[in-house]
């Protein structure tokens, strides 16, 4: 019994994947934010977890997220205020809460995370205290846990390349068992570009209009 918690920001152009303006323009960062989540949610439901929540900042209902509403058999709920840290321990509290078990919570900004993995960490989730999936730029896009585990998150230097190293010192000060997953790759700046899957978005990153509602627009794998 696992449930999975999604952090995203509503995909509007100039207030997400703001380092890719550059290359893609306002526009189209946010078309590839609003294509990432949408592949986020595929996989996740795809994968058979027992629950899964859209935790979505700014709050549900807020106009940023007009015509993007989640598939059906999804949660929302809202990140609420505070740093990275703050929000990512207030959601694992909460959603470990549930009497579901065990929760996994990821990010949307990495497309090679797809339903097996999401799978084979929730197995291991039901072994390990921990699990973590450690991402190349040094910090991670999952991690699961069976306990609240306020430590992880609090005066960690976010946006780092020391987050995943700093997340596994403080897990094993505290003596929990650990398993990671094999290191992916996020779509952060540019050059990770190159790590989108074939066909992934339409030719030259055309953006889509802001208030269209979440439609597929990646490959099937």
């Amino acid at each position: 019994m696992t449930r999975l918690v999604i952090f995203a920001k509503a995909p509007q152009p100039g207030a997400v994947k703001t380092r890719l303006t550059p290359a893609l323009g306002a526009d189209g960062a946010a078309a590839l934010a609003r294509a990432m989540l949408d592949h986020t949610l595929q996989q996740a439901l795809a994968a058979g977890l027992d629950a899964v929540e859209l935790c979505m900042s700014p709050a549900p209902g807020d106009p940023a997220w007009h015509g993007a509403a989640p598939p059906a058999g999804v949660t929302c709920t809202a990140q609420g205020e505070g740093d990275l840290g703050e929000r990512m321990d207030r959601a694992m509290r909460r959603a470990l809460a549930f009497p579901s078990g065990p929760v996994l919570l990821i990010g949307t900004d990495c497309p090679a995370l797809d339903s097996a993995q999401l799978r084979e960490a929730a197995r291991q989730l039901a072994q390990h205290d921990a699990v973590l999936q450690p991402v190349a730029d040094g910090g991670y896009v999952l991690i699961g846990l069976q306990a609240p585990c306020p430590e992880i998150f609090t005066d960690m230097a976010w946006s780092t390349p020391a987050v995943t190293a700093n997340t596994l010192q403080r897990l094993a000060a505290l003596g929990l068992r650990v398993w990671q997953g094999p290191v992916l790759h996020d779509i952060d700046e540019a050059a990770d570009l190159a790590h989108l899957p074939a066909g992934f978005m339409r030719p030259k990153h055309q953006a889509k209009s802001a208030s269209s509602p979440i439609t597929t627009s990646v490959s099937s794998s």
